[in-house]
């Protein structure tokens, strides 16, 4: 399968972290519905990526460390959580009941009506999105995108590391020792065996909350074991994905997960038995019915990296696997 990583080059300059002042925070409401969402800025600036040797818990894949240049963007505040997504699962069952198929622009789509109960059980109010494969918040991210006229997308893989290290060159946003993970995160320890409702613990210091655990978040990129080696320093790297359904990256780990996999550089991939118990054939490109403890959050780039603009999900229900 061929590889298409792309370096984009995003040099700031002055000091590891520039600040913008005209940059704030605000809220996204979309238009015609109840949807808010929260958006923090996160200024441009340059962090080491992966992992120190000395690391605990670290793996091959985090390495080597390399310098990368990341230009200014929002993020969303929290993990996307079932309020806001059921409004795009809404349109998708209304198409799929009246027999509609793509519409909006650019041959938008809307999700299939889920095999079972997408929640799991595990409820819905402020309760973050689970089980969605990365083609599903592609589109997500683009029907907001449409109904704002604001540019939105996932992240890529270096944006979402350098937004939960917030400036900290630990482990943890808040230290090497997981000792204080439980102030900050749900996790195996305490997370009760399920997801938990978001923005319950404590913010990185850009104040982002749930970036560690909770859910794992996807990210753009599509995996490499040795994408570090290939790093340039300065620009900051993508692993564009194709019309393959695997694999794909998540990042900060989630419900299930012990402390390790919770550090920022800690890398984790998808894989075919997250659709296991899909009965389909083809299984659905909307839906990982294992992957309970993966879910999602936006970004909007303050300027889009060429390479990136128009950038949309190649994903079809006769993708290869």
């Amino acid at each position: 399968m061929k590889k298409s990583l792309v370096f984009l080059s995003a040099f700031v300059a002055g000091p590891v972290i520039a600040q913008a002042q005209d940059k704030q925070p605000y809220t996204e409401k979309v238009p015609g519905t109840k949807i808010e969402i929260e958006m923090v800025y996160i200024p441009g600036g340059t962090f080491t990526m992966g992992s120190p040797a000395k690391e605990k818990g670290r793996k091959k894949d985090e390495q080597p460390q390399h310098e990368v240049t990341v230009k200014p963007f929002w993020m969303s505040k929290h993990e996307i959580s079932w309020d806001a997504y059921d409004v795009f699962l809404d349109i998708g069952i209304k198409n799929t009941l009246s027999g509609g198929g793509e519409e909006g622009p650019d041959a938008l789509t809307f999700p299939t009506p889920p095999y079972a109960d997408p929640t799991f059980g595990y409820g819905k109010e402020k309760q973050p999105t689970i089980a969605l494969t990365q083609h599903a918040v592609w589109e997500f991210a683009r029907w907001v995108s449409a109904k704002t006229k604001n540019s939105y997308r996932i992240p890529t893989e270096a944006e979402w590391e350098y937004a939960c290290r917030a400036g900290t060159k630990t482990a943890y946003s808040f230290g090497d020792s997981p000792a204080k993970l439980g102030d900050h995160a749900w996790f195996v320890t305490n997370s009760k065996k399920h997801p938990n409702p978001i923005g319950a613990k404590k913010p990185n210091p850009f104040g982002l909350f749930d970036m560690h655990g909770n859910t794992a978040e996807w990210v753009i990129d599509q995996y490499a074991a040795d994408a570090y080696a290939k790093a340039k320093p300065g620009e900051l790297p993508v692993n564009l994905p194709g019309d393959r359904r695997y694999s794909h990256i998540v990042r900060g780990g989630g419900w299930k997960d012990k402390a390790p996999a919770l550090r920022c550089a800690a890398r984790r991939f998808s894989e075919k038995w997250w659709s296991k118990q899909d009965p389909q054939n083809p299984q659905s490109i909307w839906w990982h019915t294992e992957a309970t403890d993966v879910g999602f959050r936006i970004v909007r780039p303050v300027e889009e990296y060429p390479a990136l603009k128009g950038l949309r999900s190649k994903m079809t229900i006769e993708s290869a696997y």
